[in-house]
């Protein structure tokens, strides 16, 4: 029995390889959760959010640069290093874009940005911090790859934190889903009866209601905020994983091996998890795939109207809401750039959701 589940297993896996789109968005889910976790690591913003504002250069085009003079805190926040890695740095050092500089004894003298065609104020202050030697760790050139939002912000940097919401909402919403999917579908497949008519209204009464009409009460219910979302997504979504454990359970529970099992003296709950539960869960996880697709869009959807993460925190969603304007603006990328990382992040669920459907497809 064992080599067997083992055999199968390595075949599925065997025809996973062989599917290309289903490996390259294998690859690109798996670039997408190392940029999440270390978001703060690669962002050229690692303050918390990457909320660094800088009103002088906001709506800049993708690759402009502009001279950044940075003044060093003179106190800061002790964070360890993991705290960095998580939450960004708390306390930030003031960056001021600039056109021009000179240093006159222990006074800096510079030029803001003040725009193309623009001369910026001139001001002077104590120049006590800088090291004429390591001039270059205060005053140097910085560049914008992805240009900056409509408050000056690194969007780029935004993209990268923003990426955290977006990926990981879909883990932890499938997982609340798969729970609750899994228990409410053995119940009612299993146990039959007044326990599956129950379980039946419960799952026809939830799917009735709009998903996103769902998600908006729940979350007001639990209030705004990070968790909140997650949460609020993934009770709106066990509803398709009841439906397909209950229909697989109710399709094997006669089989031998389940007869076998209850005249061998074990109970309900170890034939359900022990033997049942193992054997049909290739469908299951196929939904799972959707349902990772389904969550990053209802967060974005969520997001897009006022009621998912909360500013200043980073999601796709929430740049596309404040920067959809700018389409008709001659800005298009402030809301395209975010809506394209969307796309292809969904679309890569939907591809290895369709790889697993056809790897683990015992006809083929």
């Amino acid at each position: 029995m064992g080599q067997s589940a083992e055999s199968l297993t390595k075949m599925a896996l065997r025809k996973f390889k062989k599917d290309f789109w289903g490996v390259l968005s294998f690859s690109f889910i798996l670039m997408i959760g190392l940029i999440s976790i270390f978001a703060y690591i690669l962002a050229p913003d690692d303050s918390q959010y990457a909320n660094q504002m800088h009103l002088s250069i906001h709506s800049k085009p993708p690759g402009f640069k502009v001279m950044i003079l940075t003044i060093p805190l003179q106190s800061r926040t002790e964070q360890s290093f993991f705290d960095k890695l998580f939450f960004g740095k708390l306390d930030s050092d003031t960056e001021i874009p600039i056109t021009s500089y000179f240093i006159q004894g222990n006074e800096l003298t510079y030029t803001e940005y003040a725009g193309e065609d623009l001369e910026g104020i001139t001001k002077t202050i104590n120049a006590d911090f800088i090291d004429i030697n390591k001039i270059d760790e205060f005053i140097s050139q910085k560049s914008f790859l992805f240009g900056t939002d409509k408050y000056g912000r690194d969007l780029l940097s935004r993209i990268l934190v923003g990426a955290r919401i977006s990926f990981f909402i879909g883990f932890i919403a499938v997982f609340i889903s798969l729970v609750i999917g899994v228990f409410m579908g053995s119940l009612a497949g299993y146990f039959g009866g007044r326990v599956d008519a129950w379980v039946m209204w419960i799952i026809n009464v939830t799917w009735s209601i709009p998903t996103l009409l769902l998600v908006i009460a729940i979350t007001l219910a639990l209030g705004k905020g990070f968790w909140q979302v997650f949460i609020a997504v993934g009770l709106t979504m066990w509803v398709e994983v009841a439906r397909v454990v209950r229909g697989q359970i109710m399709s094997v529970k006669e089989l031998q091996y389940v007869t076998a099992a209850r005249a061998l003296g074990y109970n309900d709950v170890r034939i359900i998890t022990r033997h049942i539960l193992p054997n049909i869960m290739a469908p299951v996880i196929v939904i799972c795939a959707a349902n990772f697709a389904a969550a990053i869009l209802i967060e974005s959807g969520l997001s897009f109207l006022g009621i998912g993460a909360q500013p200043p925190m980073a999601s796709w969603g929430a740049m596309i809401k404040d920067h959809y304007s700018y389409i008709i603006l001659g800005k298009p990328y402030l809301a395209l750039i975010p809506g394209l990382c969307i796309m292809s992040l969904v679309m890569a669920f939907m591809l290895i959701g369709n790889a697993l459907r056809d790897a683990l497809d015992v006809k083929t």
